[in-house]
């Protein structure tokens, strides 16, 4: 009994520095924000409202995952918009795909935004058959949830967006 207590004390203190030393050498801890990850992939800030909790990012897949409090609705111009409370996707250099947890209004029915891409100064929105372009400046700041850009007593300029035109 008392020799595999050692074999496996042995065995233990051999393998340990080596799990220690991929651990180490393979997990990056960020301290950055969501904002500045997103910023770091040329994208605006304003893809995100205010209020994110936490984010989880994977550097090698792109993979990602943002946690707001709770579901974010508001309205830019005559665009109601919906953040769920997870929204999920791939970040890659000018483009975020295969997203998950926003949506956009349109007519009665709420649409998933599959994809953006970042094209100089503008943003393709799509939703899978159709998209809408945008500059990238109406982005500049973050949205609030309940009010968008445009709540009282804030000071915040408010995003001008071109008519929505869906194209396929």
């Amino acid at each position: 009994m008392a020799s595999q207590f050692l074999t496996f004390i042995f065995l233990i203190s051999v393998s340990t520095p080596y799990v220690f030393a991929d651990a180490t050498t393979s997990t990056k801890i960020s301290t950055e924000t969501a904002d500045e990850i997103l910023e770091e992939y040329d994208f605006p800030i304003g893809l995100l409202p205010k209020g994110v909790t936490g984010y989880d990012f994977d550097t090698s897949t792109g993979k990602f995952a943002v946690y707001l409090n709770d579901t974010c609705t508001f309205t830019v111009d005559s665009y109601e918009l919906k953040y769920k409370s997870t929204v999920t996707g791939v970040l890659t250099k000018d483009k975020l795909s295969s997203l998950s947890g926003v949506q956009v209004k349109v007519f009665l029915f709420w649409i998933s935004i599959i994809e953006v891409i970042r094209d100089d100064d503008e943003l393709e929105f799509s939703v899978g058959i159709a998209s809408a372009d945008f500059p990238v400046s109406n982005f500049d700041e973050s949205p609030t949830c309940g009010c968008g850009f445009d709540c009282v007593n804030a000071s915040r300029k408010k995003a001008k967006f071109s008519p929505l035109l869906w194209s396929s």
